[in-house]
């Protein structure tokens, strides 16, 4: 049967594509607008927490750059430090290595004071060799200090100073004439206390200064029933508080390594010694440069 033509139904049609196409339209216009005002909130999440990302990381990366300027300008200012100071160091050494109850050394040749000596390790009025090895203790101040200005901080750094400068001294002492005197140890135990007492009162720190007595008390103790038995010198045992109390102030554990430290330092030092030769199994060794190097070797782990 044929069809009439209707033209309603062709009007129905017509309108119901419009209404599609309007949707269809619609839906993009949705989709504009949500690109416009910006990105879903996860994805704004996410770009949020990585600009805060960078910008920790530069602040990192600048934190470290400040660090390791502080680092290189402390290495330096303690290299210099350790160079001004070698002159009186050497002298101060010279004068110091005579035995006990003598009195303190002054040049063979012409009987001038040992006041400051050159790095030639020769006297400025008549030329004669006096102390240790010419460049030996002023290649000891400059390492001491390199490594102090390297780690130490506000307000440690008088302390490491003031034993940096007192070690270097006792440690030649120790290698000429196997002692370590009064002259030394004591001042040096006494201004270590002043300066740590200051230091801890300056950073409220009570809790490290009591760690630094008991760290010197056990040094003491150790070192002073060693003394007692034969394997130690006296001036070991008035050495040890303080070290103990300058390793105490960095907590127990640089308190061991520093001690541990100090006997492994000795024990290859006595086994080089007795391989080539230059000493017999019954030879004294010198303790205290040992005991002052494992001492600053356990700061530095400490520090680093």
């Amino acid at each position: 049967m044929p069809l009439a033509f209707q033209p309603h139904r062709l009007v129905e049609h017509r309108t119901a594509d419009v209404v599609a196409d309007i949707g269809e339209l619609a839906g993009l216009g949705d989709l504009h607008a949500q690109n416009d005002t910006g990105p879903p909130p996860a994805v704004a999440s996410n770009a949020a927490q990585e600009r805060r990302g960078s910008r920790c990381a530069a602040a990192g990366v600048a934190a470290a750059r400040r660090g390791r300027g502080v680092c290189v300008i402390g290495l330096v200012g303690g290299m210099l430090a350790g160079a001004v100071a070698a002159p009186w160091l050497r002298g101060a050494a010279a004068r110091y290595a005579v035995g006990y109850g003598e009195p303190a050394a002054r040049c063979p040749g012409c009987g001038r004071g040992l006041l400051a000596l050159p790095p030639t390790g020769r006297c400025r009025g008549c030329r004669t060799a006096v102390g240790a090895r010419a460049g030996t203790v002023e290649l000891a101040a400059v390492a001491a200090g390199a490594a102090i200005g390297s780690v130490a901080g506000w307000p440690v750094v008088p302390v490491l100073c003031w034993v940096a400068l007192f070690g270097v001294v006792l440690a030649f002492v120790d290698l000429a004439v196997h002692r370590l005197p009064d002259a030394l140890t004591l001042p040096l135990a006494g201004g270590t206390a002043v300066l740590l007492v200051t230091a801890g009162l300056l950073t409220q720190r009570t809790g490290a200064l009591t760690r630094c007595l008991l760290g010197a008390l056990l040094f003491l103790a150790v070192y002073g029933a060693m003394a007692l038995a034969g394997p130690m010198g006296l001036g070991d045992a008035k050495l040890a508080p303080t070290l103990g109390a300058l390793l105490g102030w960095y907590g127990w554990r640089t308190l061991f390594q520093g001690w541990l430290a100090g006997f492994l330092l000795a024990a290859v030092w006595g086994v080089v010694l007795l391989a080539t030769g230059r000493a017999k199994a019954k030879d004294p060794l010198p303790f205290g440069p040992c005991m002052l190097l494992g001492a600053l070797l356990g700061v530095l782990a400490s520090a680093g």
